[in-house]
């Protein structure tokens, strides 16, 4: 199937501030229209200039044989943490390039934290538990965020000026780029994936894990 887009400006001046920093919110949606999570929406300016302070730290737990969250999103430099909240040992590891690391057998907070200093997607198994994926984009952007059961990201307290706009999903097998320019009033936007992956379970008997690795 053939991988599209569909950026459609919904309005200006939606977000109005007397600082001159607009807001940018962009609803992720399917191809039918559905809201999508998981989605990564990120802005990266020119030369960095008004970026917000990077994180130090962010935390992937796991709970219920599952990534807590399932995606998360990071500054490049991060140190995360991976708590094991379940009462049975994981043993979390990644082939991705951007990252190639091992935690090996444990539960409770005595693994040691990932510091992911190369932009990029990495993704998430456990060596136990094959249904247990997750995803960490590792971004150069200032702003960033990740999409929820509404499929809704908004930045705010963006200088007006020219940005880069992008989004990833797990299931988008290349991110998507916009360039767009952001005015002290801000803007509303809706992008409308088509050509997703299978979520997993209903992709081809294959390594899915794999798949998502190499890429």
């Amino acid at each position: 199937m053939t991988l599209r887009a569909l950026f459609i400006l919904l309005g200006l001046g939606l977000f109005a501030s007397p600082s001159h920093a607009g807001a940018v919110q962009v609803d992720v949606l399917t191809a039918s229209g559905q809201p999508l999570s998981d989605a990564v929406v990120s802005l990266q300016g020119e030369g960095g200039a008004g970026a917000p302070p990077a994180a130090t730290e962010a935390i992937m737990d796991q709970r219920d044989r599952q990534f807590d969250p399932r995606v998360l999103a990071v500054r490049t430099g991060t140190l995360v943490r991976f708590p094991n909240s379940d009462d049975i040992r994981h043993h979390v590891y990644s082939f991705s390039p951007a990252k190639r690391f091992e935690l090996r057998l444990y539960h409770g907070t005595t693994a040691e934290p990932v510091r992911f200093d190369q932009a990029g997607k990495v993704a998430l198994g456990c060596n136990i538990h094959d249904g247990m994926l997750g995803f960490i984009y590792v971004l150069n952007a200032q702003w960033f965020g990740v999409s929820g059961a509404e499929g809704q990201v908004t930045l705010t307290g963006i200088p007006a000026g020219d940005y880069q706009l992008q989004v990833q999903h797990p299931r988008l097998p290349e991110p998507l780029e916009q360039r767009v320019t952001v005015s002290s009033g801000g803007f509303q936007q809706q992008v409308v994936l088509e050509g997703l992956l299978p979520a997993p379970g209903q992709e081809e008997p294959e390594s899915e894990l794999e798949r998502l690795f190499d890429r």
